[in-house]
């Protein structure tokens, strides 16, 4: 082992994932998460900024999850560093940190990081959101309520969400959403959909922050009970943030790419029908 304090499960042909954290217990947890749940993964395991700056240079990471607060740097920083100097052309980046919906709102990741993960979700669902950046994934199937008015955008994300297991209601405004979601609870599926997907601006009256409002104020679906995930041009933090707080789970900015709108969009789903199972065993 040629840098201090770096440990390594190694596989040939596997996915290389570097995890920093101050904490040599979160590191071992999320190591052997990974080992369980990850087919033939490498874990690269490093304490301190210095230490991941270090083991970079040793070779092609596939992805990298970071504190925000290490012993010797403040994890944006690191993030800022692997942009600078990692020898491969782009690594996703994860922040894992318990005050993510705060930064969310603030919008104070920056542009280093790729996505972020809230400690408050726990271990097992951060491992299942690091499956998808490196291996894809199978979403398990489910049902994407689908708000989209522009019919060329709408065919190839609904093409790109079939492809990954998914079956997808199509709708063009958030009064058709709205509908839909009425039908559903009248006939007894609540909340209907597993998860909506949504452009921010629409034909007819309303828009992207109406259907937030209505499904969160209206309808009562929690983040939890029913996830929404947001596509939006605008990179106005203020506006963005305006998005988070009326009840978007995430945002995607455009333009879309596939890989990161399907892995938070399979992640989201997944946590939803964690939680909603939880919901359901506890009134067992």
């Amino acid at each position: 082992m040629s840098v201090a304090g770096i440990t390594r499960h190694i596989s040939s042909d596997s996915p290389r994932i570097m995890v920093v954290d101050g904490s040599k217990v979160v590191r071992r947890m999320i190591e052997t998460l990974l080992v369980k749940d990850v087919p033939n993964v490498s874990v690269i395991s490093c304490e301190t900024g210095a230490e991941a700056k270090a083991a970079l240079q040793e070779g092609v990471v596939d992805l990298v999850t970071t504190a925000l607060r290490l012993p010797d740097m403040d994890g944006l920083e690191l993030a800022h560093y692997v942009r600078e100097h990692a020898p491969q052309a782009y690594i996703p980046i994860i922040v894992v940190s318990g005050d993510v919906q705060e930064r969310l709102v603030n919008r104070s990741f920056g542009d280093d990081v790729t996505d972020y993960f809230d400690k408050s979700l726990g271990f097992a669902a951060l491992t299942t959101f690091i499956h998808g950046y490196v291996a894809g994934g199978n979403s398990g199937g489910g049902e994407v309520l689908y708000v989209e008015d522009s019919k060329v955008v709408a065919m190839a994300t609904r093409r790109m969400l079939e492809k990954n297991g998914l079956s997808v209601i199509h709708v063009i405004s958030v009064e058709d959403a709205i509908a839909h979601l009425e039908t559903a609870m009248a006939q007894g599926r609540i909340p209907g959909p597993d998860i909506v997907l949504t452009d921010v601006y629409l034909k007819g009256g309303l828009t992207g922050h109406d259907l937030l409002e209505h499904v969160r104020n209206v309808f009562g679906y929690a983040k939890s009970q029913l996830p929404i995930l947001v596509m939006t041009g605008d990179d106005n933090p203020a506006n963005q943030s305006a998005l988070l707080r009326l009840g978007a789970n995430d945002l995607v900015q455009k333009p879309i790419e596939e890989r990161l709108l399907v892995t938070k969009l399979l992640f989201q789903l997944r946590v939803g029908r964690m939680m909603r199972d939880k919901v359901a065993q506890s009134k067992a």
